[in-house]
């Protein structure tokens, strides 16, 4: 399981007394546990499913490369360093990316199994794919090839 990955890493990260790595994986552990509680406010007690810790690592690099995009405006290649290396922690825990290819297909395959027709249906679409494609691709591109897909 995901959780316990993590945990372990951390646990190694300690030992090694690789302190950037175990500052990361304290920050994932807290987002996870944040995401627990707010699960709990809707009734599910046993936290969240591994899908949604897959889309909460995905969130959190989306906004560490906002981040580096900002830093690399401003000339601080120090804390775009730090980011990246952020990046690279998390990234360990993510599935394989799909590349352009296999993310095309895969949209078919749900274009075909949701019966999307039109643009109005892209949230239908893009749904599907979270649910089943959590962690495998990148929705910002997925976004881009569902709405080519369903235009053309």
């Amino acid at each position: 399981m995901l959780r316990d990955d993590i945990k372990n890493a951390l646990v190694d990260a300690m030992k090694n007394k690789e302190q950037d790595k175990v500052n990361t994986l304290r920050l994932v552990q807290a987002a996870i546990k944040q995401k627990d509680i707010d699960a709990r406010t809707k009734g599910v007690m046993d936290g969240v499913d591994e899908a949604t810790v897959l889309s909460l690592l995905q969130g959190m690099i989306k906004q560490r490369k906002e981040s580096i995009e900002m830093y690399k405006k401003g000339n601080r290649e120090d804390l775009v360093a730090h980011e990246q290396a952020e990046i690279d922690v998390i990234q360990a825990f993510l599935p394989k990316q799909m590349d352009e290819a296999a993310m095309t297909e895969a949209i078919k395959g749900i274009i075909s199994e949701t019966g999307a027709t039109s643009i109005k249906d892209m949230g239908k679409v893009m749904g599907a794919l979270r649910g089943k494609y959590a962690g495998q691709m990148d929705f910002g591109v997925a976004s881009g090839l569902i709405k080519t897909l369903l235009a053309g």
